[in-house]
């Protein structure tokens, strides 16, 4: 469903020092949206980043180019930008105090070589390091998800909301040792991506903590293809929680404010605060069930954003 003009509008209105930083990230957005539209049916020229499954395409490039060029030249005196391509080529990914643009110019690139259409393009802003607004386009079905600190968040005008579903902690009987929790999940649907890492002991690691959540009774578990489009579901209560580990700060910066403004919550893997540069994030509709997943899952090492 294509974003009418009236929904356009209504997504870039707001009062605040960052309105005209919030509507170009959005004309940014349905620009690439339709580059990548009409790109997807097309011969591509792929290669490889840090596996054979991290993939990146002659289209990634050019929105990455298109989007950057275009925001130097609104805002000449920002001199921030964290982008995926360019960080792979060897740009620093730090977060400073300086307003900073986060810009994922394809999220799900290997959905996108397979012509499979949940891909998106995601562009984050961050002040003092505190992210303000979010904007990810899901192309192929026209929806345009918006989050504005403090101002709520939007899918084509209509606002968001979380699932309210919080599972429960179970308490067992241990012969007669002290009780343990466990976790029922049984009304949650989960999501969650593989990341690039496809060693035996990561995907043990992956696999088993997938089958945690499965013997939690949670009603099922998603990959999708994309980190950014998974966050947006979980924002308009089409799912109740989410986890990853070995995404990157692009993949998460924008989706972070949209499900924030939806009323949910996202945390550090650990069960602590986010850690924006970490790679791992917990996300979903309610603190408790977000602690439920946190305690049920095992980390896998992908290192920093900000060490790289």
């Amino acid at each position: 469903m294509k974003p009418s003009s009236e929904e356009e509008e209504e997504a870039v209105q707001g009062v605040g020092p960052w309105d005209e930083c919030f509507e170009v990230a959005v004309q940014l957005a349905l620009r690439a949206g339709q580059i990548i539209r009409k790109a997807l049916g097309e011969e591509k020229h792929v290669s490889t980043k840090t596996s054979a499954a991290d993939l990146v395409t002659e289209t990634d490039h050019r929105v990455e180019d298109l989007i950057v060029s275009e925001l130097r030249k609104r805002f000449p005196s920002h001199s921030r930008f964290i982008a995926e391509e360019a960080t792979a080529s060897g740009a620093k990914c730090v977060l400073t105090p300086s307003p900073t643009w986060i810009i994922d110019p394809i999220d799900g690139t290997c959905n996108f070589v397979h012509r499979f259409p949940t891909v998106a393009v995601s562009i984050g802003f961050a002040v003092h390091q505190e992210l303000e607004f979010g904007v990810i386009h899901h192309c192929t079905e026209e929806r345009l998800y918006t989050g504005r600190r403090g101002q709520g968040a939007f899918c084509n005008g209509q606002r968001l909301q979380v699932s309210r579903e919080t599972g429960r902690p179970v308490v067992t009987a241990v012969s007669e040792r002290p009780t343990h929790l466990c976790s029922d999940l049984a009304k949650a649907l989960v999501l969650t991506e593989i990341g690039p890492k496809r060693d035996p002991d990561t995907l043990k690691v992956f696999l088993s903590n997938m089958e945690r959540l499965l013997h939690a009774k949670a009603h099922g578990v998603r990959v999708i293809g994309s980190s950014t489009l998974a966050l947006c579901y979980l924002a308009s209560g089409a799912a109740d929680a989410y986890y990853q580990f070995g995404l990157h700060c692009w993949d998460l910066a924008a989706a972070t404010v949209i499900i924030r403004e939806a009323g949910g919550i996202v945390i550090d893997t650990s069960g602590g605060p986010l850690d924006l540069m970490s790679c791992r994030v917990v996300a979903a509709g309610t603190r408790e069930m977000a602690a439920l997943i946190a305690q049920a899952l095992q980390t896998i090492n992908y290192g920093r954003d900000d060490d790289k």
